[in-house]
């Protein structure tokens, strides 16, 4: 009986150290995304007029009309999508690399917090589910659009504006 008792303790402890151990953000179980090592062209600096925006920020409608003179790409997320986690954990963790003639504008595309400006952005440009991208130039046209992807796939499906 005492054999059963350690064992199952045992067993218990084991089990508990290992969830312990467990990952902490779906980042960290995200696969290895291939890498694209960002050409000279993609990591030219072109001059931007006079904005300190980030790189990489929520919408608002002011950073939406002061990025106007950069080369902007919408990223409809959703907080309860286990695609859209790993992406943003990745712009983050490669802000610095992003092009600075380039922001990305994370829009909540069907969260709690999502507002009537951010649903009317997304009715305005036809998206239908999170983790799609949207490329505008300055009037707001769409100059791309596509779905899915990291770091690495947004710097690759960029176009010049």
């Amino acid at each position: 009986m005492r054999k059963n008792y350690s064992l199952s303790l045992l067993l218990f402890v084991m089990f508990a150290v290992s969830a312990c151990a467990a990952p902490k953000s779906t980042a960290a179980m995200a696969t290895t995304q291939p890498q694209i090592n960002p050409t000279p062209e993609m990591m030219m600096e072109k001059k931007v007029e006079s904005t300190s925006l980030p790189r990489y920020v929520e919408y608002s409608k002011d950073v939406l009309e002061q990025s106007s003179s950069m080369r902007r790409v919408l990223f409809f997320y959703a907080s309860w999508c286990s695609t859209c986690r790993p992406a943003d954990a990745d712009f983050e963790k490669n802000i610095d690399l992003i092009p600075a003639d380039l922001v990305i504008i994370r829009v909540n595309y069907d969260d709690p917090e999502t507002d009537a400006e951010e649903k009317a952005l997304a009715s305005q440009y036809g998206i239908t589910y999170q983790h799609t991208f949207v490329q505008i130039d300055a009037q707001g046209n769409v100059v791309t659009k596509w779905n899915g992807g990291q770091f690495n796939e947004l710097l690759a499906s960029l176009k010049s504006s």
